[in-house]
């Protein structure tokens, strides 16, 4: 089956949905916070619209936004530091900081380094499609026959083939080649990460031309888990206690108002 992620009522605002990956019926006791005195967290100021710094050195970005949201939400003291990517999780294995949230995907190799909160958001996969397209969907009947362009030697390309068996398959060498390849109308479709395709139909480079059809489509066994929190190994402490945070943030509006903020044009 495909799997499609099941938006919760009023999760939607305008063509825009805010995802929901916290259970509102399930209620979270407040943690005891008390040895939580001052919490680190790093993120990656060069990957934006998750994390980047502004002309005046302020920090920016969903992820940098969250991490206050969380500190705010326990009450407790944080600090929010940039760190290269390579070296997040070694400073958190080393003690140098407590938690990172710099959009880590929750793999079994991190796992064996780290462990996570629950996903804070995930990325799905999408179907782009022209602007002036006339397919409504995009589903195995609707693409039978039809070229689809994907990113060659991807998870992408597994899926694609092992789901859209009667699809035209055309597999290409980067994103960028198979964005043009969709401009220039060599393909119907394409098929690739939803958060790439989002950011890229946001920009000037798409200009308007395209627009996502169908989806999002979620199934771990291709696309990952999702991300969550880093937090050192076996501090349950901080890692429930960010847990709770999330699923009240989520409760309070607060992640829906920052994913439309950051991502005008949803991977969801």
């Amino acid at each position: 089956m495909l799997a499609l992620l099941s938006l919760p009522p009023g999760a939607r605002a305008a063509d825009n949905p805010a995802p929901g990956f916290w259970d509102p019926q399930h209620r979270l006791e407040r943690p005891d916070t008390t040895s939580l005195r001052l919490v680190r967290f790093t993120i990656e100021d060069d990957y934006p619209p998750f994390g980047f710094a502004l002309p005046d050195g302020t920090l920016a970005g969903f992820n940098v936004e969250l991490a206050r949201e969380i500190c705010e939400e326990l009450r407790i003291a944080c600090t929010v530091q940039p760190r290269r990517w390579d070296t997040i999780l070694p400073s958190i294995e080393d003690g140098r900081s407590d938690a990172a949230i710099a959009s880590i995907a929750i793999t079994r190799e991190n796992r064996q380094r780290v462990d996570f909160s629950a996903p804070y958001y995930k990325t799905p996969a999408r179907f782009a499609v022209a602007a002036s397209s006339g397919l409504v969907d995009a589903i195995p009947e609707t693409l039978a026959g039809k070229a689809i362009g994907v990113e060659a030697r991807t998870a992408h390309e597994a899926w694609l083939r092992d789901f859209f068996p009667g699809s035209d398959i055309r597999p290409y060498e980067t994103a960028a080649a198979l964005r043009a390849a969709l401009r220039r109308g060599e393909v119907e479709a394409i098929f690739g990460d939803g958060v790439t395709l989002a950011l890229w139909l946001n920009g000037t480079d798409a200009a308007g031309c395209c627009a996502f059809r169908g989806g999002p489509f979620l199934h771990s066994a291709y696309f990952g888990e999702g991300v969550g929190v880093a937090v050192r190994k076996n501090n349950s402490t901080l890692r429930r206690a960010i847990d709770f945070a999330l699923a009240r943030i989520a409760a309070r509006g607060v992640y829906a108002d920052l994913y439309l903020k950051y991502f005008p044009v949803g991977f969801f």
